[in-house]
């Protein structure tokens, strides 16, 4: 019989997967490129084939603990606090008699490095598939603490391929901080804004030789 704590070579997990063959995989790109969809296309995958998992989040556009994307899909998720343990988490669970087959972390660039360092633990440990969904870069086009973690520990990282246009027609790879009309290089890594142009501070996907410019095309 399948058990949710194997110990010994040749048990199998709870849903019937062999022994340790959890992993931990990265989805990264910049924004609008699909992240959440992502995240809430592979959380409904896994459930509807009887898995049983957790959603997370950190600072989702929300600004409330529930997954949304762009184009209206949403999921109710955990919000992600400096204090929270994910072994924890997921052992509380487990002791409650829920079974935690996989974790959804969406926004992961925004959870700590410890956090990372919980879900190579998860899946290393406790055979707990870990999707974690994020952007890799700042404003200032440096690396995210936690999503460098990722980079550096993950099985898999896969760049998200759904393409997204600086205004320029070229691919947009960088994510511009635009504060009052104008690109910002300093400030908190962390901001919270919107992308909608009106706003005070928001954001703008950018080809890296408009990021480096400045240069927010015509519109602006």
């Amino acid at each position: 019989m399948a058990t949710a704590h194997p110990n010994c070579a040749g048990t199998t997990v709870s849903d019937g997967r062999p022994l340790h063959a959890a992993a931990l995989k990265f989805f990264w790109g910049p924004m609008d490129c699909g992240k959440s969809t992502m995240a809430l296309q592979m959380n409904y995958n896994h459930a509807r084939q009887g898995r049983r998992g957790l959603v997370l989040t950190r600072i989702d556009r929300s600004l409330g603990p529930r997954v949304t994307s762009r184009i209206g899909l949403a999921h109710d998720a955990i919000e992600v606090t400096d204090d929270l343990d994910l072994r924890a988490l997921v052992h509380s669970r487990r002791a409650e008699g829920t079974s935690v087959d996989y974790l959804i972390c969406d926004e992961a660039c925004f959870y700590t490095v410890e956090h990372v360092e919980q879900m190579a633990e998860l899946v290393d440990r406790d055979d707990v598939d870990v999707f974690a969904f994020g952007l890799a870069t700042d404003f200032r086009s440096c690396l995210f603490p936690a999503a460098q973690r990722l980079f550096e520990l993950a099985d898999e990282v896969t760049r998200i391929q759904v393409e997204v246009l600086c205004w320029c027609g070229r691919e947009g790879l960088l994510n511009a901080r635009v504060v009052d009309g104008t690109v910002v290089r300093e400030g908190q890594q962390v901001v919270i804004g919107d992308t909608a142009d009106s706003a005070e501070v928001h954001y703008q996907v950018l080809c890296r030789r408009h990021h480096r410019t400045g240069d927010l095309g015509p519109r602006a």
